[in-house]
């Protein structure tokens, strides 16, 4: 049986709500203190999670015109869904690849700064991240792809803390953050 999108984006829910969202006293990566505290690779690398991942992230990108050649993100948030979605995508024509972007440069080797396709300049791009709360990993990775040629057109999160990376993305990068769940979704 075929679940509608709907169904997935509930499933996908439980999930993270089960594994990943957990209520208490925590300091954030920002520096911030929160009472709640979401670590997506818990559901991100969940077998049961990726397909319902891929598609969902799919369809945010057809609902918001974004035919992308690639996806990707900072590792490693952001590498499990790149690679969901690249997977989801076979059932679509033209597939999505995927990249992982470093936080620097590697000093040695080919020194990139992106990883996983053959060539970045002019490649059209959506840049993904599981957790936004202030937004300067996801400006960092759109930072990284564009110094490579990347066109990015715009970045998807899993889960939007709504702390202010959609007015960063807005207003020091010209770009939209879509999400597929907002941190107020898990507080209900």
């Amino acid at each position: 049986m075929t679940s509608t999108p709907s169904q997935e984006l509930a499933e996908l829910h439980d999930i993270l709500k089960a594994k990943s969202v957990q209520f208490g006293t925590f300091t954030l990566a920002s520096g911030q203190t929160s009472d709640v505290y979401v670590d997506c690779r818990l559901t991100t690398c969940h077998p049961r999670a990726m397909p319902l991942i891929g598609r969902l992230f799919l369809r945010k990108m057809e609902e918001k015109e974004w035919f992308p050649d690639a996806v990707g993100g900072l590792t490693m948030g952001a590498d499990p869904i790149a690679f969901a979605i690249a997977r989801e995508s076979l059932e679509r024509m033209p597939p999505v690849e995927c990249f992982v972007v470093r936080k620097e440069r590697k000093s040695h080797g080919m020194q990139k700064v992106v990883e996983g396709v053959e060539s970045t300049a002019g490649r059209r791009v959506v840049i993904i991240e599981d957790v936004c709360t202030k937004g300067e990993s996801t400006g960092l990775a759109i930072e990284n792809a564009r110094s490579v040629g990347m066109t990015i057109i715009g970045a998807i999160c899993l889960i939007d803390r709504e702390a202010g990376a959609t007015e960063l993305l807005r207003d020091k990068y010209g770009l939209e953050l879509a999400s597929i769940f907002k941190l107020s979704d898990f507080k209900k």
